[in-house]
Parts: C-alpha cells; structure tokens; sequence
C-alpha cells in the first residue's frame, strides 16, 4: 500500500507522531531530526520526543533560524540529518 501523506503541519501544535512518521520511513535512517517551531522555540508533547528516541532518533527543538543554523552545521559534520521547519 502506498505511504499515508503526513497530516498539514501549520504550527508546532500539529507536530505529532503521525506528523512525523515520514522521517521515520527515510532510508538511511536519520540519526537527528532538527525541529523549526517558528519564530521561537515551543515545549512539543515528551510523548512525542519519546517516541522518536525509540526509534533511534534525536530530536532537536530551535527556533527555525537557530535550527537551520544547526541542520547546515549537522550535515557539514556529515551527520545524517533531517530538518522540519515551519516559517517564522
């Protein structure tokens, strides 16, 4: 069956595990996932966080500036990483 399409994601409030799972499904596997919550940095529900630790994926939550800064410095350091920005 094809992949579900991830839910719209419009602000920080719509991160959820079911947003995420895209990330989940990428091949290699991500190591760290880089969380851009707008204009300022936002608390995301710890189920969600724990969710992603299990399987074997960090999450960073910024700002989206501070978390493009980071995502550009990730993938210098060749890690493998993935970014979720919404626009400040």
């Amino acid at each position: 069956s094809a992949p579900s399409v991830s839910p719209q994601v419009g602000s920080y409030r719509d991160i959820s595990h079911e947003s995420l799972s895209l990330f989940r499904l990428l091949e290699p596997q991500i190591e760290i996932l880089v969380l851009g919550t707008g204009d300022r940095v936002e608390r995301l529900h710890p189920a969600v966080l724990k969710q992603m630790r299990e399987c074997g994926i960090a999450v960073e939550v910024q700002d989206t500036p501070n978390a493009c800064a980071t995502f550009n410095f990730l993938t210098s350091e060749k890690r493998v990483a993935a970014a979720g920005l919404i626009p400040p």
